[in-house]
């Protein structure tokens, strides 16, 4: 990770995380008048997506005291095509890491194709959890994989993203090359068109760009870009008029949003990140510690999981805000919001 000065606090976002956003928001300004749209982001199971997906009381994730390390498993999904009470994949997955008493965030972008073990289901791509178990092994799978305690989970789909975009007034934002795409399978509904340059990109032309994968690198690059556009919609969100919007910015993506926090972990969530500044990013598995494999297809293989465990824990402790060196093996950044 490229060492940086002391920018002004960003909230970690995309699809999930943009929710997430939201909420920490939305409760430290709104908490009293949005309750009951909050509340409504907790539904109901028979209201779930995952309504059909049992609950394992050995996938239940460990409750969060206020004291410890917190953190959020972000997931954005493609629910195209799914009958009812089919689970869906995640397209994308992102941890943010809370840490109550050094007041520091961090946020980790996850290569979905990640080849893992899936706890009481063999191994697969670690995407493929969600459809499985729904949320709760997804948290497991990868709590076991990293080592972090995953308490809690956001997952959004497209329609979320793109509502949530189109409610803030769109995103000011470099493209930082063209980006074309076509695919018939989905009837040209999400084909990829954009083109180089400093642009005010829209719901849908935010999705595209968020989504394009068809690059040499493939998801490696994908990955870096989510997190790149995450400054500029957090900017956005913390605007003096989409502050007053919140409570209509939130019922507008409530539809499309599902989370396992009570009002009350939201208001500890948002309490704790309002006093907290982001401490840096980076892509799990690391450059040096995955290899290109075909298990079924295209898979990102880990070639040794303790050091990845190691290899978090000393992003954890670093502090890219306060140009502090960063731990090797991160990819670095090849999007940015401006030229």
């Amino acid at each position: 990770m490229r060492s940086q000065p002391r920018k002004k606090r960003r909230w970690p976002l995309y699809t999930g995380l943009s929710i997430l956003a939201i909420v920490i928001a939305f409760a430290s300004w709104y908490v009293y008048s949005g309750y009951h749209a909050l509340d409504r982001l907790d539904k109901p199971k028979e209201d779930s997506i995952f309504s059909n997906v049992p609950e394992k009381p050995e996938e239940q994730p460990p409750e969060w005291t206020g004291t410890e390390r917190v953190n959020v498993l972000l997931m954005g999904g493609d629910n195209r095509g799914l009958t009812k009470g089919e689970a869906p994949r995640s397209d994308s997955m992102l941890i943010a890491s809370f840490d109550p008493t050094s007041k520091k965030v961090h946020l980790f972008s996850i290569l979905r194709d990640t080849y893992v073990k899936i706890p009481g289901h063999g191994s697969d791509r670690l995407n493929a959890a969600l459809s499985i178990g729904g949320p709760n092994l997804s948290m497991k799978t990868i709590s076991e994989l990293t080592g972090l305690d995953i308490q809690y989970y956001v997952y959004a789909d497209f329609q979320g993203f793109i509502k949530l975009v189109d409610a803030i007034g769109g995103v000011d934002f470099y493209v930082e090359k063209d980006m074309k795409y076509t695919s018939a399978a989905d009837k040209h509904l999400y084909d990829i068109d954009l083109k180089q340059g400093q642009q005010h990109l829209d719901g849908d032309h935010a999705l595209q760009y968020v989504r394009f994968r068809h690059d040499k690198l493939s998801d490696f690059t994908r990955t870096e870009r989510q997190r790149a556009f995450l400054g500029a919609v957090a900017d956005k969100l913390q605007s003096g008029w989409n502050l007053i919007k919140l409570p209509t910015i939130l019922n507008k993506v409530v539809p499309y949003i599902e989370t396992n926090m009570s009002v009350n972990d939201m208001w500890k969530l948002a309490s704790l990140g309002y006093k907290s500044h982001q401490a840096g990013s980076a892509q799990l598995p690391p450059m040096d510690n995955l290899v290109e494999q075909n298990i079924g297809g295209s898979t990102i293989g880990i070639r040794d999981e303790d050091k990845l465990r190691e290899y978090i824990q000393e992003v954890l402790a670093s502090d890219s805000s306060a140009a502090s060196p960063s731990p090797s093996g991160s990819a670095s950044a090849s999007a940015s919001a401006t030229p």
